[in-house]
């Protein structure tokens, strides 16, 4: 009951611990920069070594709680399943004796907190949390019994696991798409008629620009298997309603829509719209190739939007990704501030092109894994939305623990 609650500050439940690092050489440590931790979703999308820097750093160990201080309104948040170092810009927090981890996490990682941390920050450029300032601040909300906190927080973390489990069966069934694809259109071992490997079982091979490839196939570029439409320079399309549309620019198209998030008003007509499942293909700056789940938006300058009328998906989407590592080299080549390809780099980027009964019996395979990754993707999506709804009520008590589990279990 509430009536069990107590009024707490910061500096009550959590302490901020200061244990420092410093890397030697070839030193494989884990390392977590602030550009480690994905804004607003409060998940890892990649992680360093220790020998990739040489200042002194902080330390954390499993389980405590990383909060990137520098401009915290990005909710750069996160709680490592494992020991490591991370950047003197990232907070390291434990909970206090009676507070749960846990609890302590999503309790930081809500918007309430996140906006109460940026409203206390000093620095206007580079805006900086202070922790001096929150630790004495009162907490809006009251702190729960301890095995409450238990109970909230095994809710919310209920849901954060279905999105890990969705993302690494995304990792594994996109290095599936691959392997199968390379197998297929570098190997040419796909399935002939008999169920045996094409090339290694002495299927026929004919000369080609490219060289052999099997018979009754041909050669092409990936703009004559796809469209590449480019952006439009939005700025020319202000927001104008309600009914705006989220600019999809490279950040977007990497960390997904946030509260900083450019809009644009919807006159920029329906080929510029962006919809879940369409491949989008940066080819300027950071190049980067993804089938897009974060609903909908228009298509910013610098960003591809890739479609076929005659292919499909799979296909165009595949091939691009073939090429990426090409791409990407030949924008590090350039001499200009801003690496990119041009667009004779994709009518030079050659493909090999099956016949159209290996291309179907080809995207039987195929098209079923591209659709779970989206579904899985979406459910994410979906996920993340539930948890950061219950998040505040759970922890304000509008909501009682009976209720997050009922509404937890139906996702």
């Amino acid at each position: 009951m509430m009536n069990s609650w107590r009024n707490v500050k910061l500096g009550d439940i959590a302490r901020l611990i200061k244990d420092g690092y410093t890397p030697e050489p070839d030193d494989d440590t884990p390392y977590i920069g602030l550009e480690h931790i994905e804004q607003q979703t409060l998940r890892l999308i990649s992680c360093g070594i220790a020998s990739d820097v040489t200042s002194t750093k902080a330390q954390f160990k499993t389980g405590d709680i990383l909060f990137g201080k520098l401009r915290p309104y990005f909710r750069k948040v996160y709680r490592p399943k494992f020991d490591g170092i991370c950047s003197t810009d990232i907070w390291v927090i434990r909970a206090r004796t009676g507070v749960d981890q846990g609890f302590l996490f999503y309790l930081l990682a809500s918007y309430e907190f996140v906006d109460m941390t940026a409203a206390g920050s000093s620095g206007t450029r580079m805006p900086r949390a202070d922790w001096k300032y929150l630790s004495n601040s009162e907490w809006r909300w009251k702190l729960p019994p301890l095995p409450e906190q238990q109970q909230i927080a095994a809710i919310l973390s209920s849901l954060d696991d279905k999105i890990e489990l969705n993302r690494r069966m995304n990792q594994t069934l996109e290095q599936l798409a691959q392997t199968l694809f390379r197998q297929w259109f570098v190997a040419f071992d796909f399935s002939n008629a008999e169920g045996q490997p094409y090339r290694s079982s002495g299927g026929e091979m004919v000369e080609s620009e490219l060289g052999e490839i099997p018979q009754g196939w041909r050669v092409g570029s990936l703009d004559t298997i796809a469209t590449y439409l480019n952006g439009l320079a939005l700025q020319k399309f202000p927001a104008d309603g309600p009914d705006s549309l989220p600019v999809i620019k490279i950040r977007e198209m990497r960390q997904g829509i946030t509260d900083a998030t450019d809009r644009a008003s919807r006159a920029v007509g329906e080929k510029y719209i962006i919809q879940d499942g369409d491949i989008l293909f940066s080819w300027s700056g950071t190049l980067d190739v993804v089938m897009w789940s974060g609903g909908e938006g228009a298509l910013n300058q610098h960003l591809f939007k890739v479609s076929s009328s005659a292919y499909p998906k799979w296909f165009f989407y595949l091939w691009t990704l073939f090429h990426l590592e090409q791409f990407k080299q030949i924008a590090k080549d350039k001499a200009t501030t801003m690496g990119h390809i041009q667009r004779r780099h994709l009518t030079e980027a050659i493909v090999t092109i099956p016949n159209e009964f290996q291309l179907e019996t080809m995207s039987l395979v195929l098209e079923p894994i591209l659709s779970r990754i989206l579904n899985n993707m979406l459910e994410s999506r979906t996920l993340a939305t539930l948890r950061d709804t219950l998040l505040p009520q759970l922890l304000s008590g509008r909501l009682t623990v009976r209720q997050g589990e009922e509404l937890a279990a139906q996702s």
